[in-house]
């Protein structure tokens, strides 16, 4: 569906990626100045179930998911025993006994891999990742787009909150995130109705100016907006604290992994720090 679109693909963690449509810049101008709609599917989905599921997620990241209501998603990351990197991911409460965390694409092996490696609670995890669709509508016109198309009252949504729905009558999270800087939602629906999702999102919004949007774009908004890449601006030899990450990191809460280690960093000092420039 992306060819026939016009699509330039490039190979990307396994997968054949959508870079660019109408190029990059056009992309971009659509997300700042009316909507774009990215297929980034190959994200990574882990659901977390069971009675301790909750002791697991706060274990293996380093962000305080007991703050967590049901309905609501929280950014944070996993950290390595020495403080740097593993990745960062978001993490979607459904109920208390059922999450679902949304990690890198080039990282869905090692990070399945090491939480299972550190799962001693009773709990369940399952990588979903090839059986889900993930959709981002991003831009100023997503919610009027998304509106025509789902009975969900997406106003009454709040920022870093999600409900299950239908959109276009498929079963589907909306959820009020991206990568973008843009207000928008993100669909998360089984990956057999793809196709006909992605080109009746792309119907509805023609009128206002949506346009189909790559990973070029998707990387140029998110670094505008100062959103980190993993494997770009953080990895495995840099820190959360070095990364500018501190506010994902609650050191009040119980053990996690690489809570010492970040914890004597800020108390010694960090010595090197990512930083931005902007180009004016």
């Amino acid at each position: 569906m992306h060819k026939a679109l016009g699509a330039r693909l490039i190979p990307f963690s396994g997968w054949e990626m959508p870079v660019e449509y109408s190029g990059i810049a056009k992309e971009h101008t659509a997300v700042r100045t009316a909507a774009g709609l990215f297929d980034v599917s190959h994200m990574g989905e882990f659901e977390i179930r069971g009675r301790e599921a909750l002791n697991l997620i706060q274990f293996v990241t380093t962000n305080d998911a007991r703050r967590l209501i049901d309905g609501q998603a929280q950014y944070s990351a996993m950290a390595y025993p020495h403080g740097t990197v593993v990745d960062d991911l978001l993490i979607y409460r459904h109920r208390a006994d059922h999450f679902m965390l949304v990690v890198n694409a080039a990282n869905i092996r090692k990070d399945f891999e090491w939480i299972a490696s550190h799962n001693r609670c009773d709990a369940t995890i399952d990588d979903i990742s090839d059986d889900v669709t993930l959709l981002a509508l991003q831009g100023p016109k997503a919610i009027e787009i998304l509106q025509t198309l789902t009975n969900v009252r997406l106003s009454e949504i709040e920022y870093y909150h999600f409900v299950a729905g239908k959109v276009l009558d498929v079963d589907a999270i909306l959820s009020r995130t991206g990568y973008t800087g843009e207000d928008g939602f993100e669909l998360y629906f089984s990956q057999k109705h793809s196709e006909p999702v992605w080109n009746g999102i792309l119907q509805a919004g023609s009128p206002y100016g949506l346009l189909p949007a790559g990973l070029g774009a998707r990387n140029t908004l998110r670094l505008e907006a100062r959103m980190l890449l993993y494997g770009n601006d953080m990895d495995g030899t840099t820190t959360l604290l070095e990364a500018g990450l501190g506010s994902i990191v609650k050191f009040e809460k119980e053990e996690f992994i690489g809570r010492d280690a970040l914890l004597k960093q800020r108390q010694e000092g960090v010595k090197r720090r990512l930083v931005g420039f902007e180009m004016v």
